[in-house]
């Protein structure tokens, strides 16, 4: 059953308050990344732009649609509204499912890693990284956002992020990047035309 808190209920309902145009209801997809990563998207929509094959769920304040597609994602996800110091929106998380074979422990302290040390440094450059797989002792990350195309991104993973993660982490034997780097839209760095 997909959870909104207080807060986020709150100002999704101040947000549709405050729209011009009418709001039929708030839209929550989700697309499985990889086994360890989820992406979702919410999008406000107006009458006619639901489906009928959506599952309708109901909030104080609004309804929200759910695509077949993303119904085993979304059921069991938390929408909350948070505060940081980048600014404020929202932030939708579930319970993480590990598939056969993958040391929870591991996936959690590389995540640790992550989320404390890694990704605080890059947000400064626009950037984030993420965890998308972890086989046989090898890490499988992606870069995001100023990341993501960015002419220094080998010397990030290689100097920064792989010593950080194999720092916490001895047992990781190797960490990729499957960063798909020629469609980033926003790099930190441009790398200079050859």
């Amino acid at each position: 059953m997909l959870t909104i808190t207080e807060g986020a209920r709150e100002k999704i309902v101040a947000l549709i308050d405050k729209s011009p145009n009418s709001v039929k209801g708030l839209r929550i997809s989700a697309t499985s990344v990889s086994p360890l990563k989820v992406d979702y998207r919410m999008a406000f929509i107006a009458e006619g732009q639901e489906n009928d094959v959506d599952q309708i769920l109901p909030f104080d304040g609004f309804d929200v649609f759910v695509d077949p597609d993303s119904q085993d994602h979304v059921d069991e996800a938390t929408v909350d509204h948070v505060e940081g110091l980048m600014g404020s929106g929202f932030k939708i998380e579930r319970p993480r499912t590990l598939p056969a074979g993958v040391d929870g422990d591991l996936v959690s302290r590389v995540q640790t890693v992550l989320e404390e040390k890694i990704n605080p440094s890059v947000a400064g450059h626009g950037g984030r990284v993420s965890l998308i797989d972890l086989r046989d002792r090898t890490v499988f990350l992606q870069l995001e956002g100023g990341c993501q195309g960015c002419g220094m991104a080998d010397v990030t993973l290689k100097q920064g992020i792989e010593v950080m993660i194999k720092e916490a982490c001895p047992e990781i034997e190797a960490i990729y990047d499957v960063t798909d780097h020629a469609n980033g839209k926003n790099p930190y760095y441009q790398a200079p035309a050859s």
